[in-house]
């Protein structure tokens, strides 16, 4: 495995910060172009940490008893639903519209918005190996036993899924926001 693949890197290469340092996060909120799409894009990377946790805490309480299993199932199809099918379509659009578009501002970062890419069709495999865990919980909610061994189960897929995902949120922050914190929204519908 490459030292860029979501799953081994700690974070963008240096190279690819350059604007990060001149935007650093601290001051994102305060900066005149933080705007309209910024906000927007960070609610929605937001709302997925949300999701996380709510399934989180949803699949510790199943694994501590403290929830019924058709609690349990009820609440996991839910943000579990939210979760992969918002995920998929805020990929879609940042790989077809949003990505190629700043890819183009900055020569400096155009690899990063690559690696951007690739984490997002990593992310699939992921995605694929969480709902088939999920679904294994959802199956069999009428054997408390195999119930407790298949939650165990997809909270490690949870758990994995929450870090990788992480990891590329918080990389496609520090390398979006300042790319239009320095060239603007203007083309990308902000």
């Amino acid at each position: 495995m490459n030292d860029l693949a979501l799953e081994t890197r700690d974070g963008l290469p240096d190279a690819l910060r350059v604007l990060l340092e001149a935007y650093p996060r601290q001051g994102w909120t305060q900066d005149p172009g933080f705007d309209g799409l910024i906000r927007f894009w960070l609610d929605r990377h937001l709302m997925f940490r949300r999701l996380m946790a709510e399934m989180r805490t949803g699949a510790e309480s199943l694994l501590d008893r403290k929830i019924d299993a058709n609690a349990f199932a009820g609440q996991i199809s839910r943000y579990g639903g939210m979760f992969v099918n918002g995920l998929h379509e805020h990929h879609t659009i940042e790989d077809t519209y949003y990505f190629p578009k700043l890819q183009a501002k900055d020569d400096q970062v155009a690899k990063g918005f690559d690696i951007l890419d690739a984490d997002h069709h990593a992310l699939d495999g992921h995605l694929s190996n969480f709902v088939d865990s999920a679904n294994g919980v959802l199956k069999r909610l009428d054997d408390r036993d195999l119930l407790q061994s298949n939650a165990g189960v997809f909270k490690l897929r949870l758990n994995e899924m929450e870090q990788l995902l992480n990891r590329h949120l918080i990389d496609e922050e520090e390398l979006v926001v300042p790319v239009i914190l320095k060239y603007g929204s203007s083309g990308l519908g902000g």
